[in-house]
């Protein structure tokens, strides 16, 4: 086998919490029970995922993001000058707000110890031959959309009147994670980028406060900081990426297909591979794919994580077929369209139901890469 992904039959990186660790994370919120407790209770519930991804054949192994509250916000958290608090608006998704915490900027950007590279640490253990441990952290394009949104951009500007000097501080740390990482044995990491979710969206100048001419130097300046992240980085380790419009409980924030960025962010962004979604029509067709560069993998999630009905095999291997048409076969891999818990909620399916998913995908690729 390869010995890296992205792999014929892979995995985005989150997984539905069992209830009792959804428990502990709350009592532990509450004060009833202590960090080392619930350290306990993740590293248990972490074993007995990583034990099911290995009986499901999975060449991946990840600790499900189940120490996160959400994919993305408690990695900012840990960085120096980012504040958050509890929101009263949250998120705007489709049916329901996503009441995750307000982020933003509080002083200047910097990363000490991150604790993500000790959770690395405890999923690295596991790996053996058939395995590689992932890590996934949100993009260094999201950390920076993160605070130049509208509702953050004012407060941002108060600390870094030059948003060069902001893009380099986020890139330095990033830099460092990266780097602790792989001391730590790290050999693959996935950014997570709801940034080109966004766009790709019709309502994309309202949403940055910008016309088209500033949406298209702000792709620039979102592939830009993504290079910029990984421009050093080991030959060994390798960097994919996976771009979402939005996981909540079942639920999604934005629409649009690769059109409006593919040009840039398929030929330019210096990464292994991209992981797509293509699990319904608000992602578009295929075509975009064309102008992938290189020899850029895709792999193609049309298996849904936000639904329990399982698709139909012969659907999934039709539409592999399709997206062959602009990409070789061999530069193609199945997936899920995204993670199955983005946050502590989850998605709205079972257990036995997301694995019957990853089941599905892994029938479907040994079926068509034989």
């Amino acid at each position: 086998m390869r010995n890296n992904a992205p792999f014929k039959y892979d995995i985005v990186g989150s997984f539905l919490r069992p209830n009792y660790l959804k428990k502990a994370r709350k009592e532990y919120a509450n004060g009833k029970i202590t960090s080392k407790e619930l350290n306990e209770i993740e590293n248990e519930a972490i074993t007995d995922l990583i034990t099911k991804q290995k009986a499901a054949e999975l060449l991946v192994i990840t600790d499900g993001e189940f120490r996160r509250s959400s994919w993305h916000l408690d990695f900012m958290w840990a960085f120096n000058g980012i504040g958050h608090e509890k929101t009263k608006d949250g998120i705007p998704f489709h049916g329901e707000p996503a009441l995750i915490d307000d982020t933003f900027l509080i002083g200047k950007v910097s990363v000490d110890s991150h604790p993500f590279v000790e959770h690395f640490k405890f999923v690295k253990q596991f790996e053996d031959k058939f395995t590689v441990a992932r890590q996934t952290i949100p993009a260094p394009a999201q950390f920076l959309f993160q605070l130049i949104t509208p509702d953050n951009l004012e407060s941002t500007k108060a600390i870094y009147p030059n948003e060069e000097e902001l893009i380099h501080d986020i890139a330095d740390g990033y830099k460092k994670v990266i780097q602790d990482l792989y001391a730590a044995g790290c050999k693959n990491i996935q950014f997570d980028d709801c940034t080109w979710g966004v766009c790709v969206d019709p309502n994309a100048c309202v949403i940055f406060g910008t016309d088209e001419e500033g949406l298209q130097h702000i792709i620039e300046k979102l592939i830009r900081i993504n290079n910029l992240t990984i421009e050093d980085k080991p030959e060994d380790l390798v960097i994919n990426t996976h771009i979402c419009r939005g996981n909540f409980h079942s639920t999604w924030a934005c629409q649009g297909g690769y059109e409006r960025v593919a040009k840039d962010l398929f030929a330019d962004e210096n990464v292994n591979a991209f992981y797509l979604e293509f699990d319904d029509e608000r992602s578009g067709d295929f075509e975009p794919l064309k102008y992938l560069s290189g020899d850029k993998k895709v792999v193609l999630g049309l298996v849904t994580t936000k639904s329990a009905k399982l698709e139909k095999k012969e659907d999934i291997i039709r539409r592999i077929h399709e997206a062959e048409k602009y990409v070789p076969l061999e530069r193609l891999c199945l997936s899920p369209q995204c993670g199955f818990a983005s946050t502590e909620e989850g998605n709205i399916l079972t257990e036995e139901e997301q694995w019957a998913k990853l089941n599905l995908v892994r029938e479907v690729a040994k079926e068509v890469w034989k």
